[in-house]
């Protein structure tokens, strides 16, 4: 269970404007619509944490009484859903279970794993061609997009220093 590291403006210019950290099924509000960070994953600058980096992470939580979204370093997020509480102790002593299931803020867009994985990155792959992509598609191609800019663009201005 390892989570997503979502690098300072991979979403857009600062934004986040610190690396965020997200469990995969934890959604961010992108164009309108809610996609899950797992979703996003593309090698540069949404990737899965790599434990050697930091000492220790810890993850807040919140619940309103109403699912909404939030801003986390700066990144649209969304809040606590019912039925993402289930596995938190603490809530469930003080709140009980949850009774109805709780109808996200926006539409929620996921594809981790499996064949719809492999289907939305081969809807990608064939896009120049014949573009089938959906919105989740489309979204995360741009990041995919972004990612790449945004690392040949370190990548430029670290060969670009002048030696001491």
């Amino acid at each position: 269970m390892l989570p997503v590291r979502v690098a300072r403006s991979a979403l857009g210019l600062d934004v986040p404007c610190a690396d965020l950290y997200v469990t995969r099924e934890h959604a961010l509000l992108i164009d309108g619509v809610l996609v899950t960070a797992g979703s996003l994953i593309n090698g540069t600058t949404i990737t899965v944490y790599d434990p050697r980096e930091l000492d220790e992470l810890e993850f807040f939580h919140i619940k309103l009484e109403r699912h909404n979204a939030i801003y986390a370093e700066g990144a649209p997020c969304e809040t606590l859903r019912n039925e993402a509480a289930i596995n938190f102790v603490e809530y469930l002593r003080s709140y009980g279970h949850p009774t109805t299931q709780e109808a996200p803020c926006a539409p929620l867009l996921s594809c981790t794993g499996g064949r719809r994985e492999i289907r939305s990155r081969f809807r990608s792959a064939i896009s120049p061609w014949i573009d089938r992509r959906q919105k989740l598609d489309v979204i995360r191609d741009e990041l995919e997009e972004r990612g790449i800019t945004v690392l040949r663009d370190r990548n430029s201005s670290r060969d670009c220093r002048v030696p001491a």
